[in-house]
């Protein structure tokens, strides 16, 4: 038997669980769409045992898909709920209005608290709803982009004035919406008063396949009625309507090192956790700027509409920004893709320092490969050291600053490096993702057309994605003054390997070399402050960096992943955390940290200057 040590409450519960779930699919083949598991726990056990937190006792669950089977799940389990069963038999033909419909007697019984059946969410948000002196209350949570489904708008007094289907949605106007969580709390009064007799109205008005909230956009209207809302963050909750929503809701209700598993492995998409502040990946935090956003937006229907152009123009329109003849650069789809092309073209064994960008050893191939360590050396090394290091290799590979130390070789002796190299029969590639952020006196590039025409042997390969600002429209650049490789990488990759919207990206920003250079000098003058700020903590050891990123060892006897779990769990701070990385010389004490905005990059301080 399931003690809670509440006393229960003169409340009800109504739980919408009728419908098929069908854009869930194999997860809802043998059940409903309750019953579908997020981290080992159903969703409506999970409920269930938040109203008993609440306080709540008496239960009353709307069934139809599968009803036999879930009555058969919950049969015995909850010894301490009064639960009662609605049945809804056309439910394949109606929606949720209808299945509230069904339960109206109990509805108008007692107060209420309404919940729908595929929602995870933590149990404290029940407890302070029925906590609420408020009789009348709906669960609301600031709209996300990621949301969807009816939204409310309310007054400074939480007073809820309207409510916004699917079809009024106006996103000019996002910033005043508040998303329906699902959840509501109705008094008796106000269910006999108003809800139920619009109900029955609205219903025989417009038929069963309609949804309750429209009731409430009705009653929204009306100037006698008091109803307002409660607001949760978005990271206290989640709807689960299809696969990836459920992927999603795992990783929000994870725990410690479990949650960093799950994020570490999506690789991107954190706008669907609300409140993350993204550590590990690395992006200019000031371009672009809103000026050119706006320039994009401006343009949005015709770039989504239209078929980007082919490579060669593409091809074009970087050799304008990069100051490169076309014939010598091609764009990819991110720099990742440029990487991949060049291993397929350009045979044999690579050197490079270690801890390494793991792209290059992946797609090259480790077999024969020579790494020169660097991590008892500080993560330093000099132009002889790489050229040594090169002595029976094919290709030497310098990232420039290197990925994830930071370390950076300047002009002359990279340009030196360079040389040596090509004569002494070796290519070599210069990943220069991260040469824009170093200090603007010892900025340079290599993308220098009459350099580049000078020295075939010398690829160099340039994220634009991760310099610019712009990883979602993935871009990068592979330039040579050999064009014949350069035509080859073009033919390897599809034709329309680039979008519209990178390729309009291309188009304009020449225009914006000025804020680009500034924010460049912004990120230069936030990393030294960064730095000292958190080796002011006593917790990290802060290696030198020129790249948007600081390499950091832990002084103190925590972990690395322990840390980068902590971070995730109580601040939803993700940062990079380098122990499953090779190179370290002691394993599971090195992160990286991106550098972001001062605001942001204070908060992280904080954070780890509070560890205990």
């Amino acid at each position: 038997m399931m003690g809670t040590g509440k006393k229960a409450i003169e409340m009800q519960a109504i739980i919408l669980a009728a419908g098929m779930g069908k854009r869930l699919g194999k997860y809802t083949q043998d059940g409903t769409k309750c019953m579908v598991r997020v981290n080992g726990k159903s969703l409506i056990e999970r409920a269930l045992e938040a109203l008993l937190q609440a306080g709540i006792k008496r239960v009353i669950l709307v069934v139809g898909y599968r009803a036999d089977r879930l009555r058969a799940f919950l049969e015995g389990k909850y010894p301490d709920l009064e639960i009662s069963y609605v049945t809804n038999e056309i439910y394949a033909t109606t929606n949720n209005i209808y299945s509230l419909y069904l339960a109206r007697e109990y509805l108008a019984a007692d107060d209420t608290l309404l919940l729908e059946s595929d929602l995870i969410f933590q149990p404290q948000i029940l407890a302070k709803l029925v906590a609420d002196k408020e009789p009348n209350l709906a669960v609301v949570s600031k709209f996300e982009s990621w949301m969807d489904g009816t939204v409310t708008m309310m007054d400074e007094d939480r007073n809820i004035v309207s409510v916004i289907d699917k079809a009024s949605f106006k996103w000019k106007k996002v910033e005043k919406y508040y998303k329906t969580v699902n959840i509501y709390k109705f008094s008796k009064e106000f269910s006999r008063s108003y809800y139920l007799p619009f109900l029955e109205a609205y219903l025989a008005a417009f038929g069963h396949n309609q949804y309750y909230e429209q009731v409430l956009k009705v009653l929204a209207f009306l100037e006698d009625v008091r109803f307002k809302a409660f607001p949760v963050s978005g990271k206290r909750w989640y709807e689960i309507d299809d696969p990836n929503d459920l992927a999603v809701a795992e990783t929000i209700f994870s725990e410690h090192e479990a949650k960093l598993e799950r994020m570490q492995s999506r690789y991107g998409g954190y706008w669907r956790f609300p409140g993350l502040l993204d550590y590990c990946y690395l992006v200019n935090p000031y371009f672009p700027p809103k000026r050119l956003v706006k320039e994009m937006a401006a343009s949005f229907y015709t770039l989504l509409t239209q078929y980007p152009s082919g490579a060669v123009v593409q091809s074009g329109l970087a050799g304008k920004v990069f100051g490169v003849e076309p014939d010598r650069i091609a764009v990819g789809n991110g720099a990742a893709e440029l990487i991949d092309a060049a291993a397929r073209l350009m045979p044999g064994t690579i050197a490079m320092a270690t801890p390494a960008f793991n792209e290059y050893p992946a797609r090259f191939g480790r077999e024969g490969a020579t790494f020169l360590p660097c991590g008892e050396r500080g993560f330093s090394y000099k132009a002889e050291d790489l050229a040594a290091a090169a002595k029976d290799s094919d290709i030497l590979v310098l990232v420039n600053p290197d990925n994830p130390s930071g370390h950076f070789l300047g002009e002359a002796e990279t340009k030196g490096l360079v040389d040596a190299m090509i004569a002494a029969g070796k290519r070599i590639i210069v990943d220069e993702s991260f040469a824009d952020f170093a200090e603007p006196g010892l900025r340079f590039t290599l993308l220098d057309d009459a350099y580049l025409a000078a020295r075939p042997g010398l690829v160099v390969i340039k994220s634009i994605s991760k310099s610019y600002g712009v990883p979602g429209i993935r871009l990068g650049v592979l330039a040579s003054g050999d064009a014949e490789l350069v035509a080859k990488v073009r033919k390897l990759v599809p034709v329309w390997n680039v979008n519209s919207l990178g390729e309009f990206f291309l188009q304009i920003a020449d225009k914006y070399k000025a804020d680009y250079r500034s924010a460049c000098d912004r990120l230069a003058e936030e990393r030294e402050r960064f730095a000292a700020a958190l080796e002011a903590t006593g917790k990290l050891t802060v290696y030198p960096s020129q790249a948007n990123y600081l390499l950091c060892r832990l002084t103190e006897s925590r972990g690395s992943r322990e840390l980068s779990a902590f971070l995730l769990d109580e601040h939803r701070i993700f940062i990079k955390d380098l122990s499953g990385k090779e190179g370290f010389p002691a394993k599971g004490q090195f992160i990286r940290l991106a550098v972001r905005r001062t605001e942001e990059n204070d908060a992280l301080v904080k954070a780890i200057g509070a560890l205990p």
